[in-house]
């Protein structure tokens, strides 16, 4: 039986810049599949994107 998976370390993790807050942002696993797709940091940069 196998254990669990390795995880990466937190410095190993892609990152993007956010186009509102303009703060860099780490992969997370909820976006694991849509990684390309992710612009925003959270949902708050997301409904104020059109304030900048």
């Amino acid at each position: 039986m196998k254990g669990p998976a390795p995880r990466a370390k937190k410095s190993q993790l892609p990152e993007k810049m956010c186009p509102v807050c303009k703060r860099p942002f780490t992969w997370r696993k909820k976006w694991e599949r849509n990684w390309e797709s992710v612009k925003y940091c959270s949902r708050r940069c997301a409904s104020n994107r059109r304030s900048v």
